[in-house]
């Protein structure tokens, strides 16, 4: 596997991976991605299931080269430890993960983030999985497609982009309703599934919580089941808040969006704190169940790995609150 230090700009920029740690003099000068070719494989163990039956929708012109994977290093964030970020998704999957012991049956669907660029796969995701486990509930990780499926940022106008074809948001609804019509396989409570993302993860929480017309055209029956998710945990979203202070128009809170639970650092130098503040602000007013967290330090893309901040207790506040709205 060749060392790459171009190829691992993508991953140091959708991921935060470099924010405020490369000033270091003990730091490498450029950061380096190890680039591993083929298609992300999950733990052993787990089931991998296509999400879509024959091919995903609106791939027309919308060609990818093949799918791969960087994984990066940076020894002042994340414990130092290894992030691995996959690019070029064009087949979503889902994984499922079963818990270790007996749970409530329910399940939580995790959206990976990486600005709708590339899925940061275990920082935001298998991790997630294993934590939920650990918990009793039921996971299923999303890979969905990237790049510019949703809201991204562009670097060549220096804005952000939203294309006519929302990819990610597809994958997501489908993902939902899959696992609720397979609840009986999967052992789900289907009236106990759940939804939680990280930075762009975050924002597709935030848009299937709202978004229940189906953003593309119906394939076969799961299509007929709600995509609706019963409790939702956004952890640094973005897009929500746009850059001339207003609410997104897009993300349209009511009462019936699922009970959130939020939480982001004051000091995000990715996603502006205000994303955070907004949506519960909209939630509060419609009306919704909602618990915001906001810490001063931790930056962004923290997930489950230590800053040493108090922002690492955030995963047991969640738990309490899971256990608060019933759901474990």
């Amino acid at each position: 596997m060749p060392m790459h230090r171009g190829l691992a700009a993508g991953l140091i920029a959708a991921l935060g991976l470099a924010a405020g740690a490369l000033a270091s003099s003990t730091a490498p000068a450029e950061p380096v991605a190890v680039r591993t070719f083929g298609v992300w494989q999950p733990p052993a163990g787990t089931k991998q299931v296509p999400l879509w039956p024959h091919g995903a929708p609106d791939m027309a012109g919308f060609a990818l080269p093949p799918e791969h994977r960087e994984t990066s290093t940076n020894p002042h964030r994340f414990e130092g430890r290894p992030v691995t970020g996959v690019f070029n998704v064009s087949t979503p999957t889902l994984t499922l993960f079963r818990p270790g012991r007996p749970g409530s049956g329910a399940a939580m669907l995790v959206f990976p983030g990486g600005g709708f660029q590339v899925l940061a796969i275990d920082l935001e995701g298998t991790e997630i999985c294993d934590w939920m486990t650990a918990k009793g509930i039921i996971c299923i990780l999303v890979k969905y497609r990237v790049p510019k499926t949703d809201t991204y940022g562009d670097g060549d106008c220096h804005c952000q982009v939203t294309p006519k074809v929302l990819r990610a948001l597809q994958d997501a609804q489908r993902a939902i309703r899959t696992v609720r019509a397979r609840a009986a396989e999967f052992g789900v409570n289907p009236a106990k599934i759940g939804v939680i993302g990280f930075s762009a993860g975050g924002y597709l929480v935030a848009q299937t919580s709202n978004i229940f017309t189906p953003a593309y055209r119906p394939v076969d029956a799961i299509d007929r089941v709600s995509s609706r998710p019963d409790f939702a945990i956004a952890a640094y979203p973005g897009h929500l808040c746009m850059r001339d202070t207003r609410f997104n128009p897009t993300i349209r809170v009511t009462k019936r969006t699922p009970p959130t639970f939020i939480v982001q650092n004051w000091d995000d130098r990715t996603d502006a704190v205000c994303n955070s503040t907004m949506y519960a602000r909209a939630l509060d007013a419609a009306g919704v169940p909602a618990e915001l967290h906001l810490f001063a330090k931790g930056d962004h893309a923290f997930a489950l790995r230590r800053t040493g901040h108090p922002v690492d207790m955030w995963p047991s506040l969640a738990e309490r609150w899971l256990h608060e709205i019933g759901i474990l």
